[in-house]
């Protein structure tokens, strides 16, 4: 029989996303993915001046405020044909880098962790075992015994409370969860970790960028941060060697106990490789630029569909012409006015909120799509593209990453699996060792080109009469970022912003393609209707951005239980 289970909202992620699911056998028979907020940015900004732009744009989001204050500036610039000085570009990568990291860190261990680590059976191990265990996997100098007793002893004391605070309401004791108990309580001891490493990446954000979140050294031309090595009260050397140190701690954290955390888990959750694969069409965008100009990029970008990395579709220019003419969105299924699939320039933002309805519309977001598909983004679509492109970071952990998967299994892993839910989570792991690499690298250009003399780091703009139009990318944590903008003498005529989670998060579009959320959920196992866990691990998987109850409803809308999640 049939049941129709609603996940609504989501939990542990930013903003409100409602998941439906018919299952029928213990398995995901159809799915629907709705937003359940309205943006609105893009109206509010009409008739600014764009230089304004940022300021508002990164507060679409609480997290990523960061990435859409970037990628607007880039958008004006584009439409302007700015070129920013090289110091402003590789202070931007700085701050883009240790947000990343900071994002990625964050996803893992506190967003999406609690899905495959069962807290309570923690409690039952044994810390030497559980140390013995983490110092034949890693190096990591707080795996140690005394580390992860006292990592159970504040466990036993949260239970004794009976305020387990940020472990209260997971799925302690749900048939899915399978690690042994050593490994819950590393998997545990390395979670309260992790929230001290994200905070020194996001310490490199507020050196930066004067605060965080929302940054404040940016403008259209460049950055603010004025550039004299003698000044404390600028950006000079204390300051840059601050920022090296801390990314050199994260970056540690990264390779010692992140990366391999996720391959530990991934190991003994073979099954998970199986699962949740659904759009194969994926779709990255250089960044990272290493010039000026730039015309040369530290990250790779492009086109790969139905998961044929053979046909790989190298983008080597903010300026693609595939990308820029390819790109439109559908409101066939969103609660907007109109049934039509236009570009982002040509595009209205004018709400039309109705009932929900499974074959029409349900869905506050739009439905992306490159040249008419659906397209997959975020971590895993840019290590793919990385690999296909022989880029050597992105095939030297990829290659470790395999070997390791299949010595720890037994089995030989090939590159397949990371067609999955897993593969997304060993994707971003992937993609964090690659920007912990280059985070001390474009360190030292950055204090290479300060140290010869060049203290530049803005270009002001001119605004014609007229009209321009442009756009800004990013290879933002959950993927690819774009904001659309159209400038007529000098004021915002049109701005759109067609974001990572829009891609994957996206609805049903005119042709009754689903989105990337809602096809990998299909043939997904349930074996709980009351629990859905399986239906969360991979929403998780992708770092959905868009939020904590969660209640479970019969075919007939009747509400048979209510869960809350961490």
């Amino acid at each position: 029989m049939s049941k129709r289970i609603v996940v609504d909202p989501v939990t542990r992620i930013e903003g409100h996303l409602r998941i439906d699911v018919e299952v029928d056998g213990g398995v995901v028979r159809d799915s629907w993915s709705s937003g359940q907020m309205w943006r609105g940015i893009e109206i509010i900004l009409q008739g600014r001046d764009p230089r304004d732009a940022w300021l508002f744009t990164q507060r679409i989001c609480g997290v990523c405020t960061t990435v859409h204050a970037i990628t607007s500036v880039r958008a004006v610039e584009n439409a302007l044909g700015l070129e920013i000085p090289l110091n402003a570009q590789l202070i931007r990568n700085l701050i883009l880098i240790a947000h990343g990291l900071h994002d990625h860190i964050v996803h893992f261990y506190h967003l999406s962790a609690l899905d495959w680590v069962d807290v309570v059976n923690a409690l039952k191990a044994d810390p030497k075992k559980a140390a013995d265990l983490a110092e034949s996997l890693s190096p990591w100098p707080r795996n140690g015994r005394r580390e992860l007793e006292a990592t159970k002893a504040r466990l036993e004391g949260l239970v004794a409370s009976g305020q387990l605070g940020i472990f209260q309401n997971g799925y302690w004791g749900h048939p899915a969860m399978k690690l042994p108990p050593e490994v819950d309580l590393l998997a545990v001891s390395h979670y309260l970790q992790a929230l001290e490493y994200q905070r020194k990446a996001n310490q490199v954000v507020a050196i930066l960028g004067s605060k965080t979140p929302n940054i404040q050294n940016l403008a259209v031309g460049g950055v603010a941060n004025a550039i004299n090595l003698d000044n404390e009260a600028t950006l000079n050397m204390a300051k840059l060697y601050a920022v090296k140190d801390l990314l050199a701690e994260v970056a540690t954290f990264v390779h010692q106990v992140y990366l391999p955390d996720v391959l530990a888990i991934g190991s003994m959750y073979p099954e998970w490789l199986g699962y949740g694969a659904g759009v194969k069409n994926y779709l990255a965008v250089p960044d990272l630029p290493t010039d000026a100009a730039a015309t040369a990029f530290d990250l790779p970008g492009g086109v790969i569909l139905d998961g044929d990395l053979a046909g790989f579709r190298p983008m080597t220019s903010w300026t693609d012409e595939g990308f820029r003419g390819e790109v439109a969105e559908s409101i066939a299924h969103s609660w907007y006015d109109g049934d039509w699939t236009r570009h982002p320039w040509e595009e209205e933002t004018v709400p039309k909120y109705g009932e929900w309805e499974d074959r029409g519309k349900y869905s506050w977001i739009k439905a992306p799509r490159l040249d008419g598909r659906p397209m997959q983004v975020g971590p895993l679509a840019q290590v793919l593209a990385g690999y296909a492109a022989g880029h050597p970071l992105f095939k030297k952990y990829v290659d470790y990453a395999l070997a390791t998967l299949s010595s720890l299994t037994g089995k030989s892993i090939g590159a397949g699996v990371v067609h999955s839910t897993l593969g997304r989570h060993l994707a971003r792991a992937l993609r964090t060792a690659v920007l912990a690499d280059q985070a001390l690298d474009h360190w030292g250009r950055l204090a290479n080109n300060i140290g010869s003399g060049d203290t530049t780091s803005f270009n002001p703009p001119t605004f014609p009469k007229g009209e321009q139009r442009g756009f800004g990318v990013h290879e933002a944590p959950r993927g690819t970022l774009s904001h659309w903008v159209v400038i007529r003498d000098g004021k915002i005529a049109n701005y759109q912003a067609v974001v990572p989670s829009t891609w994957n998060a996206g609805p049903r579009d005119g042709q009754g393609q689903l989105g990337p959320y809602e096809a990998s959920l299909l043939g997904n196992p349930v074996a709980d209707p009351e629990r859905p866990l399986e239906v969360v691990r991979t929403i998780h998987s992708f770092d959905p951005c868009i939020a904590c109850a969660i209640h479970t409803l019969d075919a007939g809308g009747r509400q048979i239980a209510e869960v809350k999640a961490l």
